[in-house]
């Protein structure tokens, strides 16, 4: 069977990919969709459960989110929600979850910091209370036990909510919801498992897309998603040539389970980085997962060396770069954070070390309850602008206008892979001018989220 000439192919399975594909499918009137992953399943590199802390973020618990970034997180942490509850049960709980979620301020300038913060965020979020120190007590007991009486804490956080996700199941249900809106159409919809991509070039008005399985795909319009190797693709065409990659790896960290939900810490303003928090998770029973740590790796993917000399490709090393890197080390907190995270790759150092950072949330902690969650933690690419020398936060995509389009470090993670899709979509649409059905997207995944009128649909930034 040949394959066609795809209105719109991706090139990447995780969840920004197979999110794509699947409101390409149910959304749009197009004739030819298909999706390239080089493994053997959607969604088991970055989008993997082991590789991510398996959250919704919403901008609620997240104190590094302006009252801006979390009117437009909770829009697109509600698309992810109304999609998996318009699912079987059956399916639906294997995709999303409810637990508890708080974020914990300890200390007077925590304290302060999130009464302040409750003050100013409770109208978008009305189901957020004000939590004292029995209220936390009687959510989290594990945090008030242990604890000196006269440490000042105060939380803020909800109960009965969609809290977690499995990022792969959920990539799953979007190919399968895909495969039915488009069976329903007579649409071609193709899904290239254990299909890598070798090279992506244009011919006229066309792409080809060089694989070796498959031969040569076709494509009028080319999204990719694949992490860091996007700007690797980029650069093989020419595009994104002032922009370096640095890869930040995650590691967890598991404890016997203290904890009932998700709960965070104040982030420190001086860190791009997450700060520490404890989570169920979903994939390991009567364990709560603590972390994720921050190390810059020299891998593209978390446990594959083989993305070594990919990663040497896309650093692009210059004085640019190395301005930029400087510059962060500059800041104190940021390099004694570097440091720290290096150390806590040492095997029995590291899990004395991250437990002063676990007892901040749960003080009881000892060390023999804290072991290294081998296997565990995956890669965020994090962009360099060597013309800025700086560090590129949050979403990054290259659109030089051509019919390609590449996505780096989609921001609060997969969280946005519905909302970034969206920007996708309609970005296909304005080069290629087929029919989006604007009535079923908005019923299906924005009922009952921000109106539009209050937030407008997102423009995708261009990184040209």
């Amino acid at each position: 069977m040949t394959t066609p000439t795809y209105d719109v192919l991706i090139v990447g399975g995780g969840v920004s990919g197979t999110a794509l594909l699947y409101e390409l499918a149910r959304y749009t009137d197009l004739k030819a969709v298909g999706l390239v992953e080089k493994y053997d399943h959607v969604a088991i590199v970055n989008s993997h459960g082991r590789n991510n802390s398996q959250t919704i973020h919403c901008g609620d618990i997240e104190t590094n989110y302006t009252l801006e970034k979390a009117k437009v997180t909770k829009r697109t942490a509600g698309m992810v929600i109304n999609f998996a509850t318009k699912l079987t049960p059956v399916k639906r709980d294997k995709v999303v979850y409810k637990y508890p979620k708080m974020v914990l301020g300890v200390g007077d300038r925590e304290v302060d910091f999130l009464r302040n913060r409750f003050t100013k965020f409770s109208e978008l979020f009305p189901n957020m209370r004000l939590l004292e120190r029995d209220d936390i007590a009687e959510l989290e007991p594990k945090l008030v036990e242990g604890r000196r009486p006269e440490e000042p804490i105060v939380a803020m956080g909800s109960t009965g909510e969609y809290t977690a996700v499995n990022y792969t199941t959920l990539s799953e249900a979007f190919v399968e919801e895909g495969q039915k809106a488009a069976d329903e159409k007579g649409m071609d919809f193709d899904v290239h498992l254990s299909t890598a991509v070798e090279k992506i070039h244009k011919e006229g008005d066309l792409f080809k897309i060089e694989t070796p399985n498959k031969g040569t795909l076709t494509a009028r319009y080319v999204v990719v998603s694949a992490g860091g190797h996007s700007l690797l693709f980029a650069h093989q065409m020419g595009y994104g040539l002032d922009k370096s990659c640095l890869p930040m790896a995650g590691s967890f960290y598991f404890t016997p389970k203290v904890l009932n939900g998700k709960v965070y810490t104040v982030q420190n303003e001086n860190l791009p980085f997450a700060a520490v928090h404890g989570d169920p998770d979903v994939l390991v029973e009567n364990k709560t997962r603590f972390g994720p740590t921050a190390l810059m790796l020299p891998l593209l993917e978390r446990y594959n060396g083989k993305t070594f000399i990919e990663f040497l490709k896309v650093l692009r090393l210059d004085q640019n770069v190395v301005k930029a890197l400087w510059d962060l080390l500059k800041v104190r907190d940021i390099r004694n954070y570097i440091f720290k995270n290096f150390m806590f790759e040492v095997p029995w150092l590291r899990e004395r070390l991250f437990l002063k950072d676990v007892q901040k949330i749960v003080p009881s902690l000892t060390v023999k309850d804290v072991s290294f969650a081998k296997g565990f933690g995956g890669v965020r690419p994090q962009l360099i602008d060597k013309e800025k020398q700086k560090l590129v936060m949050g979403e990054a995509k290259i659109n030089p206008g051509t019919g390609i389009v590449f996505n780096m470090t989609p921001s609060p993670g997969g969280t946005s892979c519905l909302g970034n899709a969206e920007k996708d979509m309609f970005l296909a649409q304005e080069f290629l001018g087929f029919n989006i059905d604007t009535e079923a997207f908005e019923r299906d995944l924005l009922t009952g989220e921000v109106p539009l009128t209050d937030i407008e649909r997102p423009e995708a930034t261009s990184l040209m």
